[in-house]
């Protein structure tokens, strides 16, 4: 009797093995094929190229088991179509700026950029462990989306203009794309917000149908040769101090892939949102010293006095938003207290140790 006893619970246990060992065979044959819409140029510097990586790095580490097509602006759909394609599944990927929908989901700018925020590290630290993920896949779900970071400019520049901007009466009508919550700032203290994409910033430049651009910062905006056609290079980008970029995935889509290659994407957003940064970090200083040096850009500061303003109106902003709807509440709320506390340490950390840096 026990030796029959052993016989069969033996063929149990090869049975369910072998059960596992089908599956997993199952599972590394399958394989998928996605398409990743994205809002930048076809093999735009850094943001562009971000995709491109990412898909490179899937593809690598799946060992062919993922292969991702990525598509530029206009090329599968609009640049400002992106969100609406992933949605609804016409393609499995995208990759923008999640301010770009905030007629969709107002809250989703605080996963872009928002006036006077979190820097790169801050905002990385805040959706990574500090809660914000989460906080973030609850807004998209109802969409049919799952957000990951994709990537960090830093601290952008505000911008391209024709003229200079010596006080508060020269942004008084003036049009300027500048997209988000900045853009509706801009709109308060006078001046006229325009969105438009980023293929498309110099022509509406160059034919005045605006008089001025925000982009990036120095290493994209000498690759679209702004320097061509505007007198004026203003700084600080108070209105996008760490603007983080956003993979965004079809949860059917997602749904279907086994484990392991959700672990693999998930591994490959991470990678490619700290090596954009990096890029960015590396690049942009010997572009603006190109700008300046090479081309006679004029690199002037924002008055103080406008600066204040727009800090103003941005408080003024943040809070009717927030007064007005349940989510962007809730995600301001916890985005506040956590830019409270990492201002708090950093001030007496990062941001005590740059002022003293410069010292002779």
């Amino acid at each position: 009797m026990n030796k029959s006893f052993f016989i069969i619970l033996s063929i149990l246990i090869f049975s369910g093995c072998s059960s596992d060992s089908v599956n997993q065979a199952s599972e590394a044959k399958e394989r998928f094929t996605w398409s990743l819409v994205t809002t930048w140029p076809k093999n735009y510097p850094g943001l562009g190229m971000a995709p491109e990586r990412f898909a490179n790095l899937v593809d690598e580490m799946s060992e062919g088991r993922l292969k991702i097509k990525v598509f530029g602006a206009g090329e599968l759909v609009p640049a400002m179509g992106v969100f609406d394609a992933v949605s609804n599944g016409s393609a499995e990927m995208g990759h923008g700026g999640a301010y770009y929908w905030k007629g969709k989901i107002p809250a989703a700018q605080f996963f872009a950029g928002v006036p006077f925020g979190l820097t790169a590290d801050e905002i990385n630290a805040w959706v990574n462990r500090g809660g914000g993920q989460e906080l973030w896949q609850d807004l998209y779900r109802p969409f049919n989306l799952l957000p990951l970071p994709g990537g960090n400019t830093g601290t952008q520049m505000f911008g391209w203009f024709n003229k200079e901007i010596k006080s508060l009466e020269d942004i008084r009508g003036l049009k300027m794309r500048i997209p988000g919550i900045g853009g509706e700032v801009f709109q308060r203290a006078g001046g006229v917000p325009v969105n438009i994409p980023g293929g498309e910033l110099y022509t509406a430049l160059q034919t005045g149908t605006i008089d001025a651009t925000e982009w990036v910062g120095p290493y994209n905006d000498l690759a679209f040769g702004f320097h061509q056609i505007a007198d004026y290079y203003y700084y600080p980008g108070w209105h996008e101090p760490g603007s983080m970029l956003e993979f965004m995935i079809n949860l059917d889509a997602w749904n279907k892939l086994p484990e392991t290659l959700k672990v693999i994407v998930k591994t490959a957003a991470q990678a490619v949102n700290q090596d954009l940064l990096d890029e960015y970090t590396a690049m942009n200083n010997k572009a603006l010293q190109e700008l300046v040096s090479k081309y006679g850009v004029n690199l002037l500061p924002l008055p103080e006095e406008v600066l204040k303003e727009f800090k103003d109106i941005s408080e003024t902003v943040l809070d009717e938003l927030a007064a007005e709807d349940t989510e962007f509440k809730k995600v301001y709320e916890h985005f506040k207290e956590f830019k409270n506390n990492v201002t708090n340490y950093h001030n007496i950390s990062e941001d005590a140790f740059v002022k003293i840096r410069s010292i002779e």
